[in-house]
């Protein structure tokens, strides 16, 4: 099975498929309705989701990642939780059971998750274990779990499972993904949004 390729450091990630990322995000900024309490978990692409969110809306966003709260900081009407721990330099999140705390006393409406890796049987993935507590503990105190992928992770694996493919609700990808992933994305019931 495929490793993930997106286990290169923040900074490396930034630089890959820059405007897919963009296009991700402007889509998923669309599903924010305003006086949400969103859980926005880190990664590059989520960075791009938080740029495109619009200055008049009114909605509370909890991250663990310094940069989308940096991003958000010009957005006048965005009430932004930043959740500490220790730093994960990796992906510029905190973790740890500081962050598992705060997190736990947050019920959110939505959770934009990022991982490494979707794969059929395996489920969703990253590279790290803490992380991966972390991000299952978003969803777990989320209403619905949506992602954003680029093809490169459809079929893909790293090592930590965050959850399984039924636990997601929407999938935000590319247009081009194959008929194969798409087969395996409807039987566990995952709404697809492509753009």
């Amino acid at each position: 099975m495929p490793a993930s390729s997106a286990v290169v450091d923040f900074a490396t990630r930034e630089q890959i498929a820059s405007s897919t990322k963009i296009r991700l995000g402007k889509a998923a900024a669309g599903l924010v309705q305003p006086g949400q309490v969103v859980f926005l978990d880190g990664g590059t692409t989520n960075v791009q989701l938080a740029q495109q969110l619009p200055h008049s809306l009114r909605a509370t966003i909890v991250t663990h990642s310094p940069s989308i709260a940096v991003a958000l900081a010009h957005h006048p009407h965005i009430e932004v939780e930043l959740i500490g721990g220790r730093l994960f330099k990796h992906s510029l999140v905190a973790v740890g059971a500081m962050s598992a705390a705060a997190i736990s006393q947050v019920c959110a409406d939505l959770c934009f998750m990022g991982a490494t890796g979707l794969h059929p049987q395996l489920g969703i993935t990253t590279g790290d274990r803490e992380e991966a507590a972390i991000k299952r503990l978003m969803a777990e105190q989320s209403g619905e779990v949506i992602m954003l992928a680029g093809c490169e992770k459809l079929g893909a694996v790293s090592p930590y499972r965050i959850m399984g493919l039924a636990d997601l609700g929407t999938l935000i990808t590319e247009r081009d993904i194959g008929g194969e992933q798409r087969g395996w994305l409807d039987e566990a019931g995952v709404t697809l949004m492509e753009v």
